[in-house]
């Protein structure tokens, strides 16, 4: 209904009613006022969208520079350049553009969080307290491509810090298990001692990397070295006790082949003992009971020992024809080991030494020795001679005798050539001892080398 239909209606109402004309124009004041009542709220509301618009237009176009300048854009293809026409139709230029940097603002945020999340994983690892992980905040006031690049570079760094550090871990790591198989350790507990997830069964991933670890593990590698070291020493301590212990009581070598295991090491560097079980206690434990068990059995052989030694000097004092009182030196023996005041390894070194000068005087006189035995010889020969030349019935001896009167010839012909005096003391040693040899000895030496 239009407002002058509405109007004749409304007259059309008054005349059959009869209102008066007061009436009429009171009314109809009241109708122009309620009009402009409307007409105003209108006005106004249109004025507040406007405002509204063109805020929302302000705030698009601040809302886009701070993403420009967030994200690192210094121009951007998607901004529009027409800046004229109706509010709204700026506002729908404008609104592509803003949708997309958002978008780009939301994936750089990713970006950051995700690159930083493992900055701060990594140096937690290294700090040593991952399991303490601070809740991460990006900040959006840049999420510049240089920002990321400068977070990417830092992620680069500590992820090769970390490498270097793994690296280490398991070297040390490594290093401790080749020790406690050397030594004969438990290397679980000993690795987990220093941090649990050294244990073998976790990822190389998982494995603690931070300054705490790396220095206790090298304390370890150092502690494991010197124990290394200490058993090493102890054992060649041991296994010279049981070469020497072996040596004196001349002990079989299938016996002494049953601790080849001790023995191997007896001149190995800390380097290069490296057989697992080389070094382990029990192993030294058992060298340790067999040097004591030799140690009690040396003082039941001493005796047997020492009298053979002293059979050995005697032979060879005999088959030099050197005459020494065995009976008081095998009392001296024995009262030297019941007294235990002389160490038997002394003893044997001692009478090892007799032996040794008594071969080598057997030997500077084994020369003469064997001339006196050929003029002895040659002595009998000639007085088997003179035998034969007082015998009557020589001339009827048997078939050879001839062959022993030529042999008694060339006999007389070697003693003629020994001096007078020299040959008559040559036969009275057919008539004395042992002793009497040892006591011409230097007379024949002077006189018959000649």
């Amino acid at each position: 209904m239009s407002v002058s239909s509405g109007l004749t209606v409304i007259l059309q109402i008054w005349d059959e009613v009869g209102e008066t004309d007061d009436e009429r124009d009171k009314m109809l004041l009241q109708i122009d006022q309620e009009c402009l009542d409307v007409y105003k709220r209108k006005v106004d509301h249109a004025v507040k969208s406007r405002a509204h618009l063109l805020q929302a237009l302000a705030d698009a176009k601040v809302e886009l520079s701070r993403l420009l300048s967030a994200l690192g854009e210094k121009t951007y293809v998607g901004i529009p350049e027409k800046t004229s026409g109706t509010i709204k139709e700026q506002l729908a230029a404008i609104a592509p553009t803003l949708e997309k940097l958002w978008e780009q603002k939301d994936d750089r945020i990713k970006d950051f969080f995700d690159v930083q999340s493992q900055i701060q994983k990594i140096s937690s690892e290294i700090a040593g307290d991952s399991e303490q992980v601070e809740s991460l905040t990006v900040d959006e006031s840049d999420l510049s491509v240089k920002k990321l690049d400068e977070f990417h570079m830092q992620l680069q760094e500590l992820q090769k810090e970390k490498s270097d550090r793994l690296h280490k871990v398991l070297d040390l790591v490594s290093t401790v298990h080749d020790l406690c198989a050397v030594l004969g350790m438990d290397f679980f507990s000993t690795v987990t001692e220093v941090h649990p997830s050294l244990d073998d069964s976790t990822g190389v991933q998982s494995k603690s990397i931070s300054n705490d670890t790396l220095s206790n593990l090298a304390n370890t590698v150092l502690v494991l070295k010197e124990d290394k070291k200490q058993r090493l020493l102890k054992l060649q301590e041991l296994a010279t006790q049981l070469i020497d212990l072996w040596n004196l009581m001349d002990t079989p070598e299938e016996e002494r082949s049953l601790f080849d295991h001790v023995t191997c090491n007896i001149s190995a560097s800390v380097d290069e003992v490296a057989i697992p079980g080389a070094l382990a206690l029990d192993l030294i434990e058992q060298a340790e009971v067999e040097v004591e068990r030799l140690d009690q059995l040396k003082a039941s052989k001493m005796k047997e020992i020492s009298f053979k030694r002293q059979a050995e000097l005697e032979d060879i004092y005999a088959r030099a024809h050197v005459e020494i009182d065995t009976e008081a030196a095998r009392e001296k023996i024995m009262g030297l080991i019941d007294s235990g005041n002389v160490d038997p390894a002394e003893l044997l070194a001692d009478m090892d030494n007799q032996i040794v000068n008594a071969k080598e005087e057997a030997h500077s006189r084994k020369e003469i020795l064997e001339k006196v035995e050929k003029w002895m010889a040659a002595c009998e020969e000639e007085s088997w001679l003179e035998d034969y030349n007082r015998d009557d019935n020589r001339y009827n001896a048997s078939r050879g005798a001839h062959l022993n009167l030529k042999r008694a010839e060339k006999a007389r012909i070697l003693v003629n050539k020994i001096p007078g005096k020299s040959r008559i003391y040559v036969t009275s040693l057919l008539k004395l001892s042992i002793a009497g040899i040892s006591a011409g000895y230097v007379f024949l030496r002077m006189r018959l080398v000649k």
